[in-house]
């Protein structure tokens, strides 16, 4: 059975986004009554666009506002603003993102504050559940007024020009509408800017960033547990009396997690044992046993605790974000007037993605560490060169796996710096601080693709270690799932061999991986 997600303009949640872009049976509807509200604004536009001065719907825009539109010339106002916007450049986004971009700004529009009507709600909503998706290039938007560039593509597809996606085929859209027998849209005053003025696209790729981001620390957490059971560490290092000494709620949440996935565990030392083996002497000697991990070992919660936080802020901003009304100007029907204001700035999504960004670039660094741990024997005492079975010398092992997690999270590291400090005046000096909102989303996304790249090293890294040590059956089940998942796609690596058909699948493992059971 399909399922349908009511957009009211008040309860889109990241999760509905997400599964929007990346289900096709998945479909909306605007509910009657969230019709009604949509149909009485613009009614009231209607009604007062020939009495009042109002932007954008009888002037030009930007810089030259200040030009007052004929009234038979309110309609090619707002072609003209999407066909003078709809010139981005460079490679396509990805169909998912622009679906979701379609799906929020939907959500904005049906709140009633745009003044659109619902000939247009019908139109967008019927390219959301046709799956017809607008060509968006990826250069273009400075995210303040909003995601003006990437919205006009789609606002161009509306109106039966430009190109579109299909069935996975790129075409001319108007070719398309005729063959399934669609008519373009006739764009109506202030439709054109509703549509293009807004933060509609950077929100929705926030969302699918957010879900990803949970991904990755789900990962990072099981790769932790995976690897705390590889050097037989000690348990205190995630224990709930050290973790309330310093109360941060991301902290306590990993180490809690930490301490669920791996309560099954034969692999583990206790301190209090450890301490009875080794006694004091009065002689200073040295120990055959480590005393206590190295950071990113012992730290785990430490360092993802803060990724967790301000994952959990980020998402509540992007929450936000979704269900608002970001245009300009906006209708206020209760006290029957226009606002003209600035709801489009993207800097809450610019500066979240740029502070998300960093964090999980942190995440990607802690299991790059992890990776060197077990490659370098000069570091770890124990495991074989580059996690070489064979004979090392004459065989590589994982040794070039370790050089793709370190140009990979070297990459990561530049890509780390906040894009929304960015800001270059634009647009005549009307956009004299922009947030580059848009753009800090998209390198967020990139960071997120590293981080799987590098986990996935960590992955097969890890499923070598348990090899090599021979005692699968003392780790935890989590860890012992991730060994067997793995090993099915990846097989032990003992003479060279080719594997990079290998690696792919073990990158779609990762990327497709079960999100940990966190109160989100």
């Amino acid at each position: 059975m399909k399922k349908a997600i009511a957009l009211n303009g008040k309860d889109l949640t990241i999760e509905d986004v997400y599964a929007i872009a990346h289900d096709k049976t998945i479909s909306v509807y605007v509910p009657a009554s969230t019709m009604k509200e949509v149909a009485q604004a613009h009614q009231f536009l209607r009604k007062e666009f020939d009495k009042k001065i109002i932007y954008g719907v009888n002037t030009g825009f930007g810089p030259m506002a200040s030009h007052i539109i004929g009234q038979h010339e309110l309609v090619a106002l707002q072609e003209n603003l999407i066909r003078g916007h709809a010139m981005g450049m460079g490679n396509p986004l990805p169909e998912s993102y622009v679906i979701a971009a379609m799906v929020v700004r939907l959500n904005t529009l049906v709140k009633g504050h745009s003044g659109v009507s619902p000939q247009l709600i019908h139109q967008l909503k019927l390219f959301i559940n046709q799956r017809i998706i607008p060509m968006v290039p990826e250069h273009g938007a400075v995210g303040t007024s909003g995601d003006l560039v990437q919205l006009a593509h789609i606002a161009l597809a509306l109106i039966g020009e430009g190109e579109v996606f299909y069935g996975g085929k790129r075409q001319r859209t108007a070719k398309l509408l005729r063959h399934l027998n669609i008519k373009p849209y006739q764009l109506q005053p202030k439709e054109g800017l509703s549509l293009i003025n807004g933060t509609s696209m950077m929100a929705a790729v926030a969302s699918l960033v957010c879900v990803e981001a949970r991904r990755l620390i789900s990962l990072s957490v099981k790769t932790g547990a995976f690897a705390l059971e590889s050097v037989n560490a000690f348990t205190d290092s995630f224990s709930k009396d050290l973790h309330i000494l310093r109360p941060h709620h991301g902290q306590i949440m990993i180490a809690d997690m930490l301490e669920r996935l791996l309560a099954s565990s034969r692999c583990l030392k206790n301190r209090v044992e450890f301490q009875k083996v080794f006694k004091m002497t009065e002689v200073t000697r040295k120990i055959p046993e480590s005393v206590q991990e190295i950071y990113s070992f012992r730290c785990i919660s430490q360092i993802l605790g803060p990724v967790f936080d301000i994952l959990a802020k980020v998402s509540r901003e992007v929450a936000i974000e979704i269900n608002s009304v970001t245009d300009n100007p906006i209708i206020n029907l209760r006290t029957k007037t226009f606002l003209h204001g600035g709801n489009f700035h993207g800097d809450y999504i610019a500066a979240g993605m740029d502070q998300l960004k960093a964090s999980l670039v942190k995440l990607t660094m802690l299991s790059e560490r992890r990776i060197n741990f077990f490659m370098n024997q000069s570091v770890n005492h124990f495991f074989p060169p580059f996690m070489n079975l064979k004979k090392p010398g004459l065989t590589m092992g994982l040794q070039g796996l370790q050089f793709v997690a370190t140009s990979t999270t070297a990459q990561s590291q530049t890509l780390a710096f906040p894009q929304h400090i960015h800001s270059i005046p634009t647009n005549g000096d009307n956009q004299d601080i922009v947030s580059m909102g848009t753009d800090a989303t998209i390198l967020t996304l990139r960071v997120v693709e590293n981080a799987y790249i590098v986990i996935a090293v960590e992955l097969i890294t890890l499923a070598q270690a348990a090899d090599f040590l021979g005692e699968k059956n003392k780790y935890s089940r989590a860890s012992r799932e991730l060994f067997n998942d793995i090993r099915k796609i990846f097989p032990v690596l003992i003479d060279d061999r080719e594997s990079y058909l290998q690696l792919e699948k073990v990158l779609e493992y990762a990327q497709h991986s079960r999100i940990l059971d966190f109160s989100w």
